[in-house]
Order: C-alpha cells, then sequence, then structure tokens
C-alpha cells in the first residue's frame, strides 16, 4: 500500500508576538499593509508577486529577491530566482533540491535532497528523495513519520490540518499526530476519511462502525453509527447525521444547529450554514442570522466571514458582529487575521480591523 502523508511545511511565529499584515499594491504601485490600525509602507518600488498568510508576507521584489515582512521588520531571504510557499505563520522555499524555512526570524535548511512538501499553519511535512522518507516540521522540531523501500505518494488533502494530522504507513496502520505525539486508530485495508481541523479530527471509524472525534488526545465516539457528512473546526466539529440533522460537537457536547440545512461550510471558528433559504453563521455558541436569503459568494477565516450581498455590495461578519463593508459592486475580499481588506473598482482599499473602517 502507498503511504497516503500530505505535506505542510510551516514556520512558526508565536501569535503573542505577531504584528499582523494586511498586504495591498496602491495605485502608485506602492506596497503597504495595514498594522493596529496604522498605514505602513513594506515597498515604495514596485515589485513582481506576493503571497501572504494572517501575520507574514513574503514577496520577491523589483530586483528578483525574495523577502518576508512579519509586520515589524523587513528581511531578505535569497538573492536567487525560486519558488516559495507561506502559510499564517511559516515561509518556506526551495532552490533545487535544497529545502529552507524561514522560522521565528531564523533561517533553516531541512534537506538537501527534497521532494514535495505541502505548508500548513504550524507544521510541515516534506520528503527526502534520497532516504525515501517523511518527516515533519512542528513547533521548532523535526520529526520523522516515515521511512519507505516503496513508492511515497505525498498530496494535500483534509487529512492534514493546521497543527495535525492523519496518514498511513506500509501495513495499513493509521496514526495521528498531535503535539509531537503519536497516536494509533488502527489497521485497515482501505481509505479513511479523515477531516482535519486546526487541532481536532472526525471521522467515520471503518472498524467500530460508529462517527470517532480525536479530541486533545482522546478518542471519543460521538455517534453510535457512521454520519452523512463532516468537518472540522478549530476545537468543534460538525456533521450531519443519518437523519440529516446539522450537529455542532464541542467540548464533549453536541447539539443541533439545523433540523433542514442547506449547503454548510466550517472553517477555523467559523461555520457557515443555510437554512430554510436564510443563510446563518455559528460563532462561539451562538447562530446569528447573516441574511435573509442563500449567500453564493463568501470566504471564511478565522472569526470571520465576508461575503458579497443580494445587491453587490460586500458585508462581513466579524466575531458574531455584523459589519456593512461598502455598497460599491464588483469588489474583491480577502481575510487577514480578523482584518478584512476590499479592493474596489477605482483602485482604492478599504480595511477593516480592530473596529475601524481605514481608507486607502
Amino acid at each position: 500500500m502507498k503511504i497516503v502523508v500530505f505535506f505542510s511545511f510551516f514556520i512558526l511565529v508565536r501569535l503573542a508576538l505577531a504584528q499582523g499584515v494586511v498586504p495591498f499594491v496602491d495605485f502608485n504601485n506602492w506596497f503597504r499593509t495595514v498594522t493596529n490600525g496604522e498605514l505602513r509602507y513594506i515597498e515604495l518600488q514596485p515589485i513582481k508577486s506576493y503571497t501572504a498568510g494572517d501575520n507574514l508576507v513574503a514577496y520577491i521584489d523589483i530586483r528578483g529577491n525574495l523577502r518576508v515582512f512579519d509586520g515589524k521588520d523587513r528581511i531578505d531571504l535569497s538573492n536567487m530566482n525560486l519558488d516559495y510557499k507561506i502559510s499564517d505563520n511559516l515561509l518556506a522555499w526551495n532552490i533545487g533540491p535544497v529545502l529552507q524555512l524561514w522560522y521565528e526570524g531564523q533561517k533553516k535548511t531541512l534537506g538537501y535532497f527534497a521532494g514535495n512538501y505541502v505548508l500548513k499553519d504550524d507544521l510541515m511535512l516534506y520528503e527526502d528523495t534520497r532516504y525515501n522518507s517523511i518527516s515533519c516540521y512542528w513547533n521548532g522540531k523535526e520529526y520523522p513519520i516515515q521511512i519507505s523501500t516503496g513508492t511515497i505518494s505525498l498530496q494535500n488533502s483534509p487529512k492534514i490540518g493546521e497543527n495535525i494530522f492523519a496518514f498511513a504507513d506500509n501495513g495499513g496502520l493509521y496514526r495521528i499526530f498531535y503535539q509531537g505525539s503519536m497516536y494509533e486508530v488502527g489497521v485497515w485495508n482501505g481509505d479513511i476519511n479523515f477531516q482535519s481541523g486546526t487541532d481536532i479530527i472526525a471521522f467515520n471509524d471503518p472498524t467500530t462502525r460508529t462517527f470517532a472525534v480525536f479530541d486533545k488526545g482522546t478518542f471519543v465516539d460521538v455517534e453510535d453509527q457512521w454520519v452523512l457528512k463532516y468537518k472540522a473546526g478549530r476545537g468543534f466539529i460538525v456533521y450531519e447525521d443519518i437523519n440529516h440533522n446539522l450537529m455542532i460537537y464541542k467540548n464533549g457536547e453536541k447539539r443541533m444547529l439545523s433540523p433542514f440545512p442547506g449547503n454548510w461550510d466550517v472553517l477555523d471558528d467559523v461555520v457557515l450554514f443555510e437554512n430554510n433559504g436564510f443563510t446563518y453563521v455559528s460563532y462561539n455558541g451562538k447562530e446569528i442570522q447573516a441574511a435573509n436569503y442563500i449567500i453564493d459568494d463568501y470566504v471564511m477565516k478565522n472569526g470571520t466571514v465576508v461575503f458579497t450581498t443580494l445587491q453587490g455590495g460586500v458585508n462581513a461578519i466579524i466575531e458574531g458582529e455584523i459589519i456593512e463593508l461598502t455598497n460599491l459592486l464588483n469588489s474583491e475580499y480577502e481575510i487577514y487575521g480578523n482584518s478584512v481588506l476590499v479592493k474596489l473598482m477605482n483602485k482604492n482599499f478599504l480595511i477593516y480591523q480592530n473596529g475601524k473602517l481605514i481608507r486607502a
């Protein structure tokens, strides 16, 4: 059996120290950000490209150099043409087969014969082609995951969460990696549909025929039979039971969100779901009506949902509060942390951060 593992390469920047970034290129082609409610310049010259997470932005400057900005400092990383990936807290790049990361202000080489890798928020799985092995980088440490004499298949999938992941070895033994430790799920000659969130995993257990959750190092049977659909967030899971009820499980307790759900989605701290033609958001144990219609165009992250209104404007729900951002049509939007960046048609920007609307 091929080893199914998912690569996540991540550079951890502690949230207590993170400044946060909301990057954009304005009409002057200046590269800017908003930090703690203040507009700042990252570069005054045009840049070639950038990719950002909540707390980092990596970019290629006008000279082709790779740089990272962490909300406070701008750091040069490489002057070579290369590929890079970024998560909310980690930055990884490779020069040929050499794989490197940026972590808490430090550069580190992970391998000289690197293969595939995938970034998540706080962990990374990466391949060493010389030894045909897979390792994990999490919380500043490297952990061996798998060595194989056969073929290793590396891909991103719902089995990989932001701080947790599930995988199967050659013999079909499924394990879960969580906070530096391995937990055995069991042997199964086939695929198990693990849905991993930030720190929790849900799955239909093929051996016990129950619906189970791995939560804080413990396996719990949430339902005594398989459920129809499920997704994981941060410390909770949402699922449709056999009777099509939409349920949420958190801290050992479960409750119903809707007896007649339509489409629904989960990411980080929020749940977006339809009920009788209305759209609701569940956050921190409370449900609020987001719209009296079905929302089609939206993005979710952390405790925030941003969506296009029926009239074509942009509204947000941030930690349970409904906020009208703009009535202008054809606006684009992104989420960084719980800040919202809205790009208007005239190349102006709106940034909602810490309860204030900033124009740039």
